[in-house]
């Protein structure tokens, strides 16, 4: 389950009780995502706070932008994160989709690629196996609590990119926008090859889409208005027309087939993007997850 990070009107109140009720329930990890000219709260000053709501539940950034911090912070960021919480962070790593987070803070655009990426994630994964990052100075701690580092993640829906990670990357965090399993499995496909032909395991498979729980009208209704809120640096006559067919907007019965399906694929996770802060769609989402965990919902 994501956190609503990308909702309005958010407090600390409202994140809290989203947190320790995802922690609570059915779900095999918690995650939530970075924005910078936006109004979500900064993604990692939240793990901080994550780290202390939750006792069980695994963290992903889903996804972090390297090329948007200093590669060094960002490394002792997270490991911090990971000793916070005892060991449970997955990081997720993405190039990012929007030059304003890039201009925001200074970031050159010439650096929004996966080359400067990969060249980042080795620095941070530097810091973490406790070595020099140049020859001038000592270590940067502290060290992540997971002996190897947190477990990275590649954000794409791109077989190049995928293909690129497989170097470094222990899988993928994807997305879907029309929640098409067999064009998912593709991609997937691209990921179980690459990651054999690097001669390490299997990636681990995740895929998200967004959705909206309800009567098909209603929770359509509630799509279009999250989409029209956090697409906003897109024209809205484009994203009026994407809205009818993005996401999953139904009844529970009907999401429950959603996961079945991309089950049948070898999705190792789903991670789901609320539309809404609302915490009834939380519990609705988790009655339909503890079907398939047989973990009650909070």
């Amino acid at each position: 389950m994501t956190m609503p990070v990308m909702e309005p009107a958010l407090d600390a109140e409202i994140l809290r009780q989203w947190a320790t009720l995802i922690d609570r329930g059915p779900f095999s990890s918690l995650c939530w995502g970075e924005r910078i000219a936006f109004g979500n709260p900064e993604c990692l000053t939240l793990l901080g706070a994550l780290a202390a709501w939750t006792e069980r539940v695994p963290l992903i950034t889903t996804v972090v932008v390297p090329q948007l911090h200093d590669p060094v912070l960002l490394a002792k960021s997270l490991a911090t994160g990971d000793v916070l919480s005892g060991g449970r962070l997955s990081v997720g790593v993405g190039i990012g989709g929007r030059h304003e987070d890039y201009l925001s803070v200074g970031a050159e655009l010439s650096t929004q690629t996966m080359r400067e990426m990969a060249r980042r994630v080795a620095v941070m994964k530097t810091v973490w196996a406790g070595e020099k990052v140049t020859d001038s100075v000592l270590p940067v701690g502290p060290r992540p609590a997971q002996p190897a580092g947190p477990r990275l993640l590649v954000g794409t829906i791109g077989p190049k990119t995928l293909r690129s990670a497989a170097g470094w990357a222990d899988g993928l965090a994807g997305i879907t926008l029309d929640l098409d399993a067999a064009k998912q499995n593709e991609l997937f496909d691209v990921g179980r090859t690459a990651w054999a032909a690097a001669g390490k395991p299997a990636p681990h498979l995740a895929t998200s889409f967004w959705f909206a729980l309800g009567e098909p009208k209603d929770a359509r209704a509630q799509m279009h208005r999250h989409l029209r809120h956090y697409m906003n640096w897109i024209p809205a006559d484009i994203v009026d027309a994407m809205a009818p067919h993005t996401g999953f907007a139904g009844t529970e019965d009907q999401l429950a087939g959603v996961l079945r399906g991309f089950a049948a694929i070898g999705a190792d996770e789903i991670h789901l993007i609320p539309t809404s802060s609302d915490l009834d769609q939380l519990h609705r989402a988790a009655d339909v997850v503890a079907g398939f965990t047989g973990r009650p919902q909070p």
